[in-house]
């Protein structure tokens, strides 16, 4: 690098020279895409987080509307895990269905969204089936709570209170 300096300034005395790596180079031509890509990633966890609070409040919602059917059922000798396979039997007939729904209307109107994708095609396959799965987790994570709550409920209280 000294010697390409040098040379040059025997040939061109006037000429100021600047030399960076090309890394570094690159790198500082990256960082506007970087920063959005991070903040398009942020606002994708963010939206996974409320949508799992969304689908814990409508479930808790469900549950607790169905508190004394819940409370029958238990009364008559239904164990605990019937409980919660019946409302995650439920829930994921629900979720199959918004997951099916979903990834139709994603297909359909991928060609849309093709100008923001880079090295991707709109329709890549393992793109659909991560996010499906990514979903498909999400609702199930927000609904096992309220149906763990329901099989605990006592059904004597509950009978009572209705």
């Amino acid at each position: 690098m000294a010697a390409v300096k040098r040379t040059v300034g025997e040939l061109r005395p006037n000429m100021t020279m600047g030399f960076t790596v090309f890394d570094t180079h690159v790198r500082d031509g990256l960082a506007r895409e970087r920063i959005l890509a991070w903040l398009a990633g942020s606002f994708g966890v963010l939206a996974a987080l409320l949508a799992t609070i969304g689908v814990y409040g409508v479930i808790s919602y469900l549950v607790v509307r169905r508190r004394h059917e819940i409370a029958i059922r238990l009364a008559l000798g239904s164990g605990r895990t019937r409980v919660v396979r019946l409302i995650l039997g439920e829930i994921a007939i629900l979720l199959v269905v918004g997951l099916v729904l979903g990834g139709v209307l994603a297909v359909a109107m991928a060609s849309g969204a093709s100008s923001l994708l880079f090295g991707l095609s709109p329709r890549d396959p393992m793109t659909l089936v991560r996010a499906t799965a990514g979903l498909a987790t999400i609702g199930f994570l927000a609904s096992s709570l309220p149906a763990f709550r329901a099989s605990r409920i006592d059904a004597t209280s509950a009978l009572r209170a209705e």
